[in-house]
């Protein structure tokens, strides 16, 4: 049965929610107490680097020497074809994430490949204009949007970096490299969307030396992060012109016993049938 109101004008419902699963953040933080740095990785401004994370330790980004902002690619390390899914992200976790959320992969894996377990931002929130920290809405700078918009050839944006970074790493061509670059964690940026008319903006990030992001690695991991040309992105994108600085990113090893009886996560248990 219609309720009065209801027949009146469109009933305001609650909004939805995806209930998931949550991760085991008390055992990874113990186990990060444990964890000492085997490996670190120096990415150069305007440039991107790769790093490789086994199942059950944590990777850090971290700010070193300036407001500066990352785009993270991550994928299997077995298997490219399975790679962070931002969409997915987006829609379990919200624009933005921040600690216990987690990065998903795509289909048909679909499973947990990193959670965040410390982020030194956290206290940013949401602020007056809508904008927050970490986002999966925005994409990757591109030369292609660069070339649409100007008529230019910039090399050093956030997808090219990407795509030189893994084709060095991989040994592979720049175009197949590039078939495997795909959306990405902006890591430290702030963004959101215009109240007035739901537009993506960017704002000057609150990232400074010290800040970091900790991430906990839920299967092996290859992972591709830029220094994005656009620096804290408070005024130009894709140019040479704005301040930029090099990022870190940190391999931590926790002790052996402080993860007894975890396991890494399954692929999806569907069994792709599809209805046939």
């Amino acid at each position: 049965m219609i309720s009065a109101s209801c027949a009146k004008a469109p009933c305001i419902r609650p909004p939805v929610t995806l209930p998931l699963p949550q991760p085991e953040l008390a055992l990874y933080r113990a186990a990060l107490v444990t964890a000492q740095v085997t490996g670190t990785t120096r990415v150069p401004p305007r440039d991107a680097a790769t790093f490789r994370i086994p199942a059950g330790s944590f990777f850090r980004i971290s700010s070193i020497e300036g407001a500066q902002v990352g785009d993270l690619n991550l994928w299997n390390a077995n298997d490219l074809s399975e790679r962070f899914y931002s969409g997915k992200t987006r829609a379990l976790h919200g624009t933005h994430v921040g600690t216990g959320d987690r990065l998903w992969t795509s289909f048909p894996a679909l499973r947990p490949m990193a959670t965040i377990v410390e982020d030194s931002l956290g206290w940013y929130g949401i602020d007056p204009h809508g904008g927050s920290v970490h986002d999966v809405i925005g994409t990757r700078c591109d030369p292609y949007t660069g070339a649409l918009l100007s008529g230019g050839h910039y090399h050093h944006c956030c997808h090219s970096n990407l795509t030189r970074a893994l084709a060095q790493a991989l040994g592979l061509p720049l175009a197949e490299a590039e078939q495997h670059v795909h959306d990405v964690l902006n890591v430290f940026m702030c963004t959101g969307f215009t109240r007035d008319t739901g537009q993506y903006f960017m704002k000057a990030s609150p990232v400074r030396p010290g800040d970091q992001i900790t991430f906990f690695a839920e299967i092996d991991l290859l992972g591709a992060l830029s220094a994005c040309p656009g620096g804290d992105c408070s005024a130009e994108h894709s140019s040479d012109s704005a301040p930029c600085y090099p990022l870190q990113v940190d391999c931590l090893t926790p002790d052996p016993t402080a993860l007894e009886g975890w396991t890494s996560p399954a692929p999806s248990s569907y069994d792709r049938s599809h209805g046939v």
